[in-house]
């Protein structure tokens, strides 16, 4: 890869990393179903003006939609408000590769692998460090509710995984229409259309920042390149980065929000990170071998 290329790809895993500290900005002044509402409105609007729909069945479109803004958006920043910190919701989301491969295994008869196990083993090992941590800076419901919103993350792979060969951000725009109907409801069903309304006539420039952000940085640029790099390269060059994803996340907590690193969330890290490049990197190691 050159270095121009490695270069955009680090910054989408920086943009896709931190964005967890913009999420804690915009819920600082939103409620979380709102925020979301928000975001995946000016994910679609007014590009989708611009941008021709995807080449896919509409129903497909329509479910990755509600998964990944409901389920996955939807339930994340419900959990952030107030049950986990964003460092470690960086890190727990990412559990959704143990998700997308289980559920690959029982709905499309895929094979389960050695390295697949012993990865998932690590990773349930750093889960376990980080429930026997319980705080005010994370709970069990928010784990829980992480969990949640990383097996919708799987359920919306899976819908990419049935596609075949489509343009991402196209998708990521038309998409994003069908998750704003179903986040409005709950916001104005749960959180009321008092808190809705004052809330948006008091939002600081910080949390519109954080909305926009979310919407352009995280959706337009990061699936944009992101997808633009795997059209130039192999999938193994590109989608090991994605590994950098809750360094980013825990780092940009830390520095921007004061978030503590103790040892035991250290150890928690380094046992996910490392289930997750035991199952990135071993097809990856085998394949050379194959070829040395």
């Amino acid at each position: 890869m050159p270095t121009t290329h490695l270069l955009l790809a680090l910054s989408v895993v920086f943009v896709w990393g931190t964005n967890f500290v913009v999420i804690r900005w915009g819920l600082d002044g939103l409620p979380p179903f709102l925020l979301a509402t928000l975001r995946f409105a000016l994910s679609a609007l007014p590009w989708l003006l611009f941008i021709p729909r995807p080449t896919a069945p509409w129903h497909k479109i329509a479910a990755f939609g509600v998964l990944l803004g409901v389920g996955q958006f939807g339930l994340l920043f419900l959990a952030m408000r107030s049950s986990i910190s964003p460092g470690l919701a960086s890190l727990v989301v990412q559990l959704q590769v143990f998700f997308t491969i289980g559920l690959s295994l029982w709905l499309m008869g895929e094979r389960v692998r050695g390295f697949q196990i012993a990865g998932l083993l690590l990773a349930i090992c750093g889960l376990g460090v980080i429930a026997a941590h319980l705080d005010a800076t994370v709970t069990l419901l928010g784990i829980g509710t992480v969990l949640s919103a990383a097996f919708f993350w799987s359920l919306a792979n899976l819908v990419v995984k049935s596609l075949g060969p489509v343009n991402m951000l196209h998708f990521m725009v038309w998409s994003s229409l069908f998750a704003v109907p179903p986040l409005f409801a709950l916001s104005w069903f749960i959180e009321g259309p008092t808190l809705m309304r004052t809330s948006v006539e008091q939002a600081s420039g910080l949390v519109w920042v954080s909305v926009l952000w979310q919407a352009v940085g995280n959706t337009l640029f990061g699936y944009g390149v992101w997808n633009w790099l795997l059209a130039r390269h192999p999938a193994a060059t590109v989608t090991p980065l994605a590994l950098l994803i809750p360094v980013f996340g825990m780092g940009a907590s830390a520095l921007s929000l004061g978030e503590t690193l103790p040892p035991w969330k250290l150890g928690a890290a380094a046992l996910v990170l490392l289930g997750l490049a035991v199952i990135v990197c071993w097809p990856l190691a085998q394949a050379r071998l194959k070829r040395a």
